[in-house]
């Protein structure tokens, strides 16, 4: 399991496929034309002026700005505090020009939800296991996977022409599960689903067969089809399962009658990095 951030963005562009994507602040250093127009910096005017003298040879003109600028350390040191992160510890190392990609239906939780969010994390730290709760709730459609940056576009070019034929229809979860990342660094509560998998199993084998073509690791074989409520650091596993009767119980009989969490499967979202990309299905 990695460390994935669900921030969320306000930002949109389209790409050139027509897919919607909204976009982070865009952090790429953009540097002054005339210095960029043979690409080797001989039109920066920085470099004009330049004039070399008679020197030893152990004595070096320092480059002029515009060109350093051209060409960026690539060994600067990756943080990878788990403090920052809550505590989270990243699956793999991160590296320049690696985009973290994964597949998903969003879920929006209506105040009911959260009503039953407080109660079961109050029960859950009674029995001696604090969950943290997600900050953004989803259903995987795929594992987290790397994508360079120029596969990017084709990637989602190959998606979308694979989602065609899907189209729109409901999901709904209501039976807590357990569960827990390969590392063991990472436990979660989770609400798995009970109606609408098939659906969810056609729209996989899409997804899949694109990662296939990227050479890609695709979905698990027998997914557990769920949306992750809460977690915690370390492997609580056996703890929290202990308590699952209870927690179980509380969503069975919220307001007198059994809870049901409800996803509107009508578009399908890949984020790549800071990027995240919208397919809407056909109703």
């Amino acid at each position: 399991m990695m460390l994935v951030g669900y921030s969320s963005s306000s930002d949109e562009e389209s790409d050139a496929g027509g897919v919607q994507a909204g976009v982070a602040p865009d952090h790429n250093k953009t540097f002054p034309r005339n210095c960029l127009q043979d690409g080797d910096g001989s039109d920066c005017p920085t470099t004009k002026k330049l004039k070399i003298e008679k020197s030893s040879p152990s004595t070096r003109l320092p480059l002029p700005g515009c060109l350093l600028s051209m060409f960026p350390e690539d060994e600067e040191p990756q943080t990878e505090d788990s403090s920052l992160h809550d505590g989270r510890i990243r699956s793999f190392k991160h590296e320049r020009g690696n985009w973290a990609t994964y597949v998903y239906f969003p879920y929006n939780p209506e105040e009911e939800f959260g009503e039953l969010m407080e109660v079961l994390l109050s029960t859950a730290a009674a029995f001696g296991v604090v969950l943290a709760p997600q900050e953004e709730f989803h259903l995987s459609l795929s594992q987290t996977v790397v994508l360079r940056h120029h596969w990017i576009q084709p990637f989602i070019q190959s998606l979308k022409a694979g989602l065609t034929p899907c189209k729109r229809f409901v999901s709904s979860a209501s039976r807590l599960k357990v569960y827990c990342n390969a590392e063991k660094t990472r436990t979660f509560l989770g609400m798995e689903v009970v109606t609408g998998h098939a659906q969810l199993l056609n729209v996989v084998r899409v997804v899949d067969r694109t990662l296939t073509d990227f050479h890609l690791d695709t979905f698990y074989q027998d997914p557990s089809f769920h949306v992750s409520l809460a977690w915690c650091v370390g492997d609580f596993t056996v703890q929290l399962t202990q308590c699952l009767h209870e927690l179980q119980n509380l969503v069975d009989n919220h307001e007198e009658e059994p809870y049901q969490l409800w996803l509107d499967c009508a578009e399908l979202r890949c984020c790549a990095g800071n990027k995240t990309f919208r397919f809407p299905l056909d109703a």
